[in-house]
């Protein structure tokens, strides 16, 4: 889905976890309402196909301090907690590589950053050896030995790290090791720890789960294979203590525990990290206190209720598990502008709670997931007293239709017309037909943009407030517009959006021409492009399999659906073979997805030229050359990217050189079920939340458990 948040910008363990959550969150229907007790919603989680969202680590910190311990079928294990305000990370200890290992931290550093800057998934950790301390980056969460093989190959044959090891090389390391008889303390293991550093060895602290709390040992190496283990074991004999170290318990849940250096970049400064086995082992990070419990790779956002860590797909699962009504707070708050009419949240609020409890367990281990792929859940940092107060006052209800609860998609705007089921997803949907929808309150209170040629002939958009009008104008009659701030961008599109270069940055008193003035694209109308037909042909083929070949010269849309969105285009007369119509949103989007497919497509690079005795001739790219006749009756080639088209009314068309092609559409989202901007309006001219769903649901009814 695309929601406002967007616009802002089995294995037998699985089942077996599948019928302990089942057994914690689902309640037992009342009625023929379903309800839910408790929510998971995946942080990060590995489900190729349908969800993929990594990290190698996960950070957590809570202003009341963290509960730390195993999850067992008979509920939680505290082992230990963590105090208030003390950040502590968690990772898989599973297949790696060791990247490199030095007493030099810069060195160290600046290979984290190399992985780091190629999407890489990796960290940076120190342990006393050999009298100093040794720092260390390992990269990658690999589920068996062949597969760090094979990332230790890839790596190998990265010419730039290669420049940054120094000659080492790295190696494969693994989660076999060895392990010291139980200690009597953390204090024992890590004096212990440092006596097997000193001899050369790479020794770690581990923890266990005791009768009273956690207990402490000592594992040493970390291996790949059986025989680099007995390789370890031999050359470990040797060391003070070496002749106690066996191969260490894999039959209960462990978490060792390394000094992480990659939050705070410095070699002084470490926050513990507890890599626990690539098992069934479920780590429980529970608040000790009323506060919630921030995650640092989630822009470090805090949530309530606990999280449950495991190794899922052979990457590291992060899930949050809380209340459900209490998951509503942050989504609605999330989904829609809190400082909208009530009977609008409390829209989205019903929507909300519908779609997720219409989901089930959607991604297998969780119910959900964080990101608009599901519903945008942000926490409780964007929690408002107004949302709250709609999840309150709805508390239970839900959208069902024959009975059943219904997949309540929403999305930002539905551009004045919401869409089919069929027209987006191509499987018809009883309660989720195309509508007329009010949504033109998305452009209250915007500002105008110029679009205007530039002294060196580009073409871009300025915003009004930035410029003055001259009071010149050109020969066609165009305005001459002056701007008034230094460092202003001219930007491609009439919206402020990072995810495209700029066109250029002017300085004060720089003169541009207007061309048109529109209003600032938004969620309504909007504006794209032009884009070239190099781009186009670049961001198609990323999507496309066979691709295309040869340049992109035409682009039109061949068929659209109920509500006049594209569900069909055509590039050079061939029709291109997408997942669903939807998809066309990415696939012709250039820096970013277009904001919905209810467009049009202007090829900016055509023109027809009237000639002699009413003969035409149409130009759409730089092989056929336009002549212009000067004052002086003589004419010459025009070659610049623009050709500006004066036509009867006095509008000026910018006409481009080569191929290119521009997107101008209403809507934004998918399109389908609730548009939020069309809540607000009917909120506004006083309709209550249940004819607001009931509107864009069609034949639903308003159930409460």
């Amino acid at each position: 889905m695309t929601f406002k948040a967007s616009w802002k910008r089995l294995s037998l363990a699985t089942v077996a976890l599948l019928v302990l959550v089942s057994t914690l969150s689902v309640q037992p229907t009342r009625a023929a309402v379903p309800a839910l007790d408790t929510i998971r919603v995946a942080m990060f989680l590995q489900l190729p196909g349908k969800y993929e969202s990594m990290t190698a680590a996960a950070t957590f910190q809570s202003a009341g301090g963290i509960r730390i311990g195993s999850r067992e079928p008979t509920g939680f294990q505290e082992w230990f907690a963590v105090e208030a305000g003390r950040s502590v990370r968690f990772a898989v200890d599973d297949y790696k590589v060791k990247l490199i290992e030095t007493a030099n931290f810069a060195n160290a550093w600046a290979v984290y950053l190399h992985i780091q800057s190629v999407r890489g998934m990796g960290y940076i950790t120190s342990v006393p050896k050999n009298g100093g301390t040794q720092y260390q980056v390992y990269e990658g969460t690999y589920a068996s030995a062949q597969e760090s093989a094979a990332a230790l190959g890839r790596w190998n044959a990265d010419a730039k790290l290669r420049g940054l090891l120094g000659g080492y090389k790295p190696v494969q390391h693994g989660p076999l090791r060895l392990e010291s008889p139980a200690l009597e303390s953390k204090a024992a293991a890590q004096s212990l720890a440092a006596s097997f550093g000193g001899a050369g060895l790479d020794a770690y602290v581990a923890a266990r789960a005791g009768a009273k709390g956690a207990v402490y040992s000592v594992l040493v190496g970390g291996a790949s294979t059986a025989d680099e283990l007995k390789s370890l074991q031999a050359e470990a004999v040797k060391a003070p203590s070496g002749a106690s170290l066996k191969p260490m318990d894999t039959s209960s849940p462990y978490m060792l525990i390394r000094a992480d250096h990659s939050i705070s970049g410095k070699p002084d400064s470490a926050l513990e990290l507890y890599a626990f086995p690539a098992s069934d082992m479920k780590v429980w990070a529970a608040p000790a206190g009323a506060q919630p419990i921030g995650l640092t790779e989630r822009s470090n956002r805090t949530y309530r209720g606990s999280f449950e860590l495991s190794a899922f797909n052979g990457k590291l699962a992060v899930i949050n598990e809380l209340p459900f009504e209490q998951y509503l707070y942050s989504v609605v708050a999330a989904e829609m502008y809190t400082s909208w009419p009530i009977e609008a949240l409390k829209a989205q609020a019903v929507a909300a709670r519908s779609y997720a409890l219409n989901k089930g367990f959607g991604f297998q281990i969780a119910h959900v997931v964080d990101t608009t792929q599901s519903q945008a859940y942000y926490g409780t940092g964007v929690e408002k007293p107004s949302s709250t107060e709609a999840v309150e006052a709805t508390k239970g209800e839900v959208a069902l239709y024959n009975g059943k609860v219904i997949e309540a998609v929403f999305s930002s705007n539905g551009g004045g017309m919401t869409a089919d089921a069929r027209d987006v997803w191509k499987n018809e949907i009883p309660y989720l037909q195309s509508v007329s929808s009010p949504d033109a309150s998305a452009e209250a209170g915007l500002q105008s943009w110029h679009r205007v040629v530039l002294p060196s002939g580009k073409v871009g958009y300025i915003r009004e407030d930035l410029v003055k009008d001259t009071g010149q104008k050109t020969a066609a009659g165009s305005r001459i517009l002056e701007l008034t701030t230094d460092g202003t961008n001219i930007r491609r599109h009439p919206v402020i959006q990072d995810s495209i270069p700029v066109v250029a940055q002017l300085q004060s008193g720089a003169k541009v021409i207007e061309l048109e003035q529109v209003l600032q694209s938004n969620s309504m109308n909007w504006i794209r492009g032009p884009f070239t037909g190099e781009e186009l042909l670049t961001v198609i083929n990323s999507r496309m399999n066979p691709k295309l070949t040869g340049s992109v010269t035409s682009v039109e849309v061949s068929a659209r659906g109920v509500s006049g969105r594209a569900i069909e285009m055509t590039v050079n007369g061939t029709p291109i073979a997408l997942s669903s119509p939807d998809s066309i949103r990415s696939a012709f989007g250039v820096g970013e997805s277009l904001p919905s497919t209810l467009f049009n497509v202007e090829e900016t690079g055509k023109v027809v030229i009237q000639g002699a005795g009413g003969a035409q001739s149409t130009k759409s790219d730089s092989s056929k050359q336009v002549y212009v006749m000067g004052a002086d009756g003589k004419s010459t080639s025009y070659s610049q990217d623009y050709m500006y088209v004066l036509d009867g009314d006095g509008d000026i068309r910018a006409a481009t050189k080569n191929p290119a092609f521009s997107f101008n559409g209403t809507g934004f989202g998918h399109g389908v079920g609730m548009s939020q901007y069309g809540a607000l309006s009917l909120a506004q001219q006083g309709y209550d939340y249940q004819y607001i769903l009931k509107y864009y649901y069609k034949g639903i009814t308003i159930a409460k458990e």
